[in-house]
């Protein structure tokens, strides 16, 4: 989203800015390294060719940031976590060939791998085309994928990064937290502290990457 991408461009020197393709491109410094933010928009699709149009631009790591839900009881609101493993949850051959929820038809295992950092803890992330408070949907996440971290962007980042062989790296800060409330609710009622905490935290998230 525009307001997650602000963090980051807040934090760039000689920022600047234009449109390819039709989406705004940010180019700039930041920790010392050239650095250029794409600004995806909501969901896989837009995740995937923003991820692959900054590929094709020339960039030799991709770093995914924004915020997320919190599947685990013992999370709290604005605590920012890397991400080591993703999984599209919504995507399904299960009736086709017999795979698990999630599992690409090019690969064995739903979980597609990035890079962390080791600067945070580490969670696995799963990414679908909804947000939403559906307990069937919390239930796979949780029980079935073991997913700590929900999104709507992640593990679309991490497949094209997969394919094309480039270092994949996520931050996410938690915007809602399972069991406390309306996770869409908590999202509307904390989103601007997150993004606060990420504009402060992206220098030392970046810095060395």
């Amino acid at each position: 989203m525009d307001n997650e991408a602000q963090c980051v461009i807040d934090n760039l020197t000689g920022a600047e800015e234009r449109r390819e393709y039709g989406r705004r491109v940010i180019r700039g410094k930041l920790c010392g390294e050239d650095t250029f933010l794409v600004v995806s928009g909501i969901g896989k699709s837009n995740a995937a060719a923003a991820t692959q149009f900054a590929i094709q631009t020339g960039a030799d790591a991709i770093i995914n940031v924004g915020v997320a839900g919190g599947l685990e009881s013992s999370m709290e609101v604005a605590d920012i976590y890397e991400v080591d493993s993703a999984v599209q949850y919504d995507f399904d051959l299960a009736a086709v060939n017999g795979t698990m929820v999630g599992t690409l038809d090019e690969r064995s295992t739903p979980y597609i791998p990035l890079s962390p950092t080791g600067k945070l803890v580490a969670k696995s992330i799963g990414t679908g085309d909804r947000f939403n408070d559906r307990e069937d949907d919390n239930e796979l996440l949780l029980n079935v994928l073991a997913c700590s971290l929900r999104d709507m962007e992640c593990a679309a980042v991490a497949h094209v990064c997969e394919r094309a062989k480039v270092r994949c790296v996520a931050f996410k800060c938690v915007t809602d937290v399972l069991g406390k409330g309306a996770m869409t609710g908590q999202y509307v009622d904390n989103l601007s502290r997150c993004l606060k905490k990420l504009k402060a935290e992206i220098p030392a998230l970046f810095a060395n990457v």
